[in-house]
């Protein structure tokens, strides 16, 4: 069983919107479906945020040591930035576009992806998609199936907008103490290079899951005058440092540092969070709920797996959606 999961699960030491199955996906927002996930589309996805996925079983090593990564996939060409598009994007097959820099901030090579609606992104707002522990920028496209998710929550009637995905190794999307800073890539280096293509980039929207998805709640703690909306799918909290997973803070002072459990809904944002209800997290996720009083939640059926994310990903994305056009 993944380290990550396993600080969720000890206990000594730690709906308004249900989501339908992934099969029935285009019941959650009206004509979701259309141009929906294809067979084949569903990227893999890393012990660390799917260890119920068909075809992955625990490793027999010590719990508290290893199998939190996964094999890097093949490396996939780097291309130019979003071409210019009109004000009206169409409707049609996704344009994805990957570009892999040197990042300062976290002092190594990072890929970005940007998935736009067909016509590009010049003009639109963005959502920010902050993948999970094992996970990267490539593989977080495929996990979800973004590419076609977001046509068709557009052809849904949801007002165009772009997503961007990016590299943040196993940080829990915070600074470190090797310096290794994903945090200030984001606000310092990503945004620079989405407003150069073209991208409005005053406000953004952030959405994850596991890791990713604590990473969009803090990233929205930190930056309320920047994240306008922040959905959360199987968030990864606990409520003590000797709780949370091998690796996932410094200390007990970088704990306390980046805490959202306990703390107020941070002024302006939109939140929506979803658990299914076999998750380890599901008792966090109950308390988040509560702490931070989302204007959308589920915690029907589901378990910490990347079916259970799909499931959820329509009505999130209708969600920063509306959420990115309020704010424009």
């Amino acid at each position: 069983m993944p380290d990550e999961m396993i600080g969720a699960m000890r206990p000594s030491r730690r709906a308004l919107v249900i989501a339908a199955p992934v099969a029935a996906a285009g019941a959650v927002a009206v004509g979701f479906a259309a141009g929906g996930l294809a067979a084949g589309a569903v990227g893999r996805s890393s012990p660390a945020d799917g260890p119920a996925a068909a075809g992955w079983t625990p490793p027999p090593a010590d719990p508290r040591a290893g199998g939190e990564s996964a094999a890097p996939g093949a490396a996939s060409p780097v291309v130019a930035s979003p071409a210019a598009a009109s004000s009206e994007p169409a409707i049609g097959p996704a344009v994805v576009t990957t570009t892999t820099f040197s990042s300062a901030a976290r002092r190594r090579p990072v890929t970005m992806v940007t998935v736009t609606p067909a016509g590009g992104g010049r003009g639109l707002p963005v959502c920010l998609v902050l993948h999970g522990r094992g996970d990267d920028a490539r593989r977080a496209v495929g996990l979800l199936g973004l590419d076609h998710l977001l046509p068709a929550a557009i052809g849904a009637g949801v007002a165009p907008f772009a997503l961007v995905t990016v590299d943040g190794g196993e940080t829990y999307w915070h600074r470190r103490a090797t310096g290794d800073d994903p945090e200030a890539m984001i606000l310092d280096e990503i945004r620079p290079r989405l407003a150069a293509a073209g991208l409005r980039t005053v406000r953004l929207a952030a959405l994850g899951w596991s890791m990713g998805g604590y990473g969009a709640l803090l990233l929205a703690r930190r930056h309320p005058d920047l994240v306008v909306a922040a959905a959360a799918s199987s968030p990864a909290m606990w409520r003590s440092y000797g709780a949370s997973a091998p690796g996932a803070f410094d200390s007990a002072a970088d704990f306390a540092a980046h805490r959202i459990l306990g703390t107020a809904p941070a002024p302006g944002v939109a939140y929506r969070i979803d658990c299914g209800d076999a998750d380890p997290f599901a008792a966090v996720s109950r308390q988040a709920v509560a702490d931070l009083r989302p204007q959308e939640h589920s915690l029907g059926p589901g378990g910490h797996t990347p079916a259970y994310w799909r499931s959820v990903a329509p009505a999130q994305l209708a969600f920063v959606g509306a959420a990115l056009h309020r704010s424009a």
